[in-house]
């Protein structure tokens, strides 16, 4: 059974890479129509400054390492405007010949395929040049916002900072933090954490609230449920998140410790072995569950996919539509969606303003900072309650 869900999965998975590779095709087509209109005007000029371009991409690459796009945990920051380097990782044989507009749409292609992953795109404005980059403001949710690219095409950033200005240091300020949502109260509050496995912003709320969850441990009734949509599928979201509901089902006493492993870097495999699931049954779980669910049918079934781009995940489903949830992540205490924070500080108020009699653990102290979105444990973000996969 699982070799023929791969093996699905693969052709599921090849039949979008040829559509990208379609699409991209097309865009370079009329990139190099744009070229030939443009080539002209631009060729004295080029020819001055191509030498001295070439030494400083040279010496560009010896002195500064890009950030790849294996580092995913980075990726919600952009939205948040953050100092980022980013290797695109274009095919840059005969990209000197190519203009500034066809590698800003690259750049732009980038960004709303890898950064923002099914939010809002991001489109493009202007493209101008700019000590040596290529300069382009990009629209971002209503946002105007300068982006820069190297001449080469292979490096993005999305923040430049001049070398000549100077700040003075200060530290971050101290978050505010709300008065708790009334909820209602009980001896064992239930708390329901709805998440996509890959949503930065769902895996940003379980880092804030897993360390809750084990403070707490018996105390509260702790879930983590799934939205009905999965939006990273290619990433293997359907799988984990399979492997996840089976692990919570029947062998919970070892969940909290495979999830906070899976949150480090989102390997799956590696976790399973390193918090010693029990393989045979998780395996028996989950073609159980996906039979009772469609699961790998729903995936595998375009026509059936939400707005023809999502595959629906309905395991969930019937608390999806109690609750109201629409996109990763959403936070339900005691029966009701609670908005809060995504730092420790504020789940933990959160969740004790749920109980009747509150415990003495309600009184330990977390650091004030949140999460940063996407995976790894080191990173630091706002902790804000808007940003969403879906929705």
């Amino acid at each position: 059974m699982e070799e023929h869900t791969n093996n699905e999965k693969k052709k599921h998975e090849d039949h979008h890479e040829e559509k990208e590779h379609v699409d991209h095709h097309e865009e370079k087509e009329h990139a190099d129509h744009h070229e030939e209109k443009e080539h002209a005007d631009h060729h004295e000029e080029k020819k001055q400054v191509d030498h001295h371009e070439e030494k400083k991409h040279e010496d560009h690459h010896k002195e500064k390492k890009p950030i790849t796009k294996k580092n995913n945990w980075k990726i919600a920051s952009f939205v948040m405007g953050l100092i980022l380097i980013i290797s695109l990782g274009f095919n840059t044989a005969g990209l000197s010949s190519i203009s500034g507009d066809a590698v800003a749409e690259n750049a732009i292609e980038f960004i709303n395929t890898e950064l923002l992953q099914g939010q809002t795109p991001a489109t493009l404005e202007d493209v101008t040049t700019e000590n040596g980059l290529i300069k382009a403001m990009i629209n971002v949710q209503g946002q105007a916002t300068p982006i820069y690219i190297s001449n080469d095409g292979e490096l993005l950033f999305l923040q430049a900072v001049p070398l000549g200005e100077t700040t003075p240091k200060q530290s971050p300020p101290a978050q505010e933090q709300p008065k708790p949502q009334d909820v209602p109260k009980s001896d064992i509050p239930i708390v329901e954490t709805f998440i996509m496995s890959h949503c930065p912003y769902g895996t940003q709320i379980e880092k804030g609230i897993l360390p809750v969850a084990n403070l707490l441990g018996d105390a509260i009734d702790f879930n983590i449920k799934f939205v009905y949509y999965a939006m990273h599928p290619t990433q293997g979201e359907v799988e984990e998140q399979l492997n996840q509901y089976c692990i919570q089902e029947e062998q919970n006493d070892k969940f909290l410790t495979y999830l906070e492993c899976f949150l480090e870097k989102g390997d799956g495999e590696g976790c399973l072995e390193s918090t010693e699931i029990d393989i045979t049954a998780l395996t028996e779980c989950t073609i159980k569950t996906d039979e009772e669910f469609s699961i790998t049918a729903n995936l595998e079934d375009e026509s059936l996919w939400l707005n023809g781009r999502f595959p629906l995940f309905n395991i969930h489903k019937t608390e999806n539509e109690l609750y109201g949830v629409k996109g990763s992540p959403a936070l339900v205490i005691n029966g009701q969606t609670v908005q809060s924070g995504r730092d420790s500080v504020s789940l933990l108020n959160a969740i004790c303003n749920a109980f009747n009699v509150a415990p003495e653990e309600c009184n330990t102290e977390f650091e004030a900072v949140a999460p940063g979105p996407g995976f790894g444990w080191d990173s630091t973000g706002a902790s804000n309650n808007a940003a969403a996969c879906g929705g």
